[in-house]
């Protein structure tokens, strides 16, 4: 009998409710306001890199006069992370960027390929939201590619790899309050088309309101997992949940398997408490390839940045499973 089981047990229950896949760590939240070296409004995701050992959160945060800006923190062991003095971007005055980024900067994607990492993020102004691409190699200097795509348009994450000799990104264009998973393709990285839905709201799931993409998609041997989240508009406001779903390698316009319940759900103090209550939202994950863990950083609240855990074989089986085997 597991200790949870146990503790249950010595509580009168007999069935333990309310499990989530992905186990959060102890010590969340591992990034709060208070961590931030300047001066800022809150701390909301975090795109997530392994780079030479290093672990690498690339995080939004709300500067004093209320723009969404990025820093950056480092950690050796995935847990306990400084963040650099100072923002690593912030919107430009360089055009055309400045036009589209005048309201700030969101929720980066990191996606390392060709020795490079590409960070694909949200450039926000009074047009609207629409994807924008960057670059570094170093994580010191950053390279502004392309504003690629129209808006109203967020929540890219580029895949790692190329697929039949072309570029893939996952993306949310929205239509009114709704909003669904697309799937978009480029041979160079600026010009995008060839786009078509890939994944839709259930109309009678957690996911009924909206989804997107999450964290940029990992590749395992029976597919790609794709990390993503889902919106369902309740009495009190919308809820955000995590879940998973698994897509095939060469076409991954095929959804494998979804799983028909979350991930991960707000239910700690720090996630369901803050500026945006009830919100979980990931922007990174990190698989350890000789545990075959997934670490996955997540924003709690839109006030604090939280890391949990799961094993891949376990969030690839919650795919495939139709009903709560807990």
């Amino acid at each position: 009998m597991s200790v949870m089981v146990q503790e249950a047990v010595s509580r009168g229950k007999t069935r333990v409710v309310g499990r989530d896949v992905i186990h959060r760590w102890e010590g969340n939240p591992i990034i709060s306001l208070e961590d931030i070296p300047f001066r800022c409004n809150t701390v909301f995701n975090a795109a997530a890199v392994k780079v030479h050992n290093q672990y690498v959160l690339l995080i939004r945060v709300e500067d004093p006069r209320g723009r969404s800006i990025f820093a950056i923190a480092r950690s050796e062991d995935g847990y306990r992370f400084v963040v650099d003095p100072e923002p690593a971007m912030t919107p430009t005055n360089e055009e055309p960027f400045a036009t589209y980024e005048a309201c700030g900067i969101e929720d980066p994607r990191i996606t390392p390929m060709d020795d490079t990492y590409y960070i694909m993020y949200t450039a926000y102004s009074h047009y609207g939201p629409r994807l924008a691409l960057a670059r570094t190699d170093d994580f010191e200097n950053f390279e502004r590619i392309a504003l690629i795509s129209e808006p109203v348009n967020k929540d890219g994450a580029l895949f790692p790899r190329k697929i039949k000799d072309r570029y893939v990104r996952f993306d949310r264009p929205s239509v009114g309050s709704s909003g669904n998973i697309w799937i978009s393709y480029s041979d160079d990285l600026v010009n995008w088309g060839g786009s078509e839905v890939v994944m839709t709201t259930r109309s009678d799931h957690w996911d009924c309101s909206r989804i997107g993409a999450s964290a940029p998609p990992i590749e395992t041997e029976r597919g790609w997992l794709e990390i993503y989240h889902g919106v369902k508009e309740a009495a009190a406001g919308p809820l955000y949940r995590l879940g998973a779903a698994m897509l095939d390698l060469e076409d991954p316009t095929r959804v494998l398997g979804r799983a028909a319940i979350p991930i991960l759900t707000p239910r700690e103090y720090y996630e369901r408490v803050g500026d945006i209550g009830n919100v979980v939202f990931s922007c990174g994950a990190i698989l350890e390839e000789q545990t075959r863990e997934v670490k996955m950083y997540y924003g709690a609240a839109d006030t604090c940045i939280c890391v949990g855990t799961a094993k891949l074989d376990a969030l690839i089986q919650r795919c495939f499973e139709q009903e709560d085997s807990a």
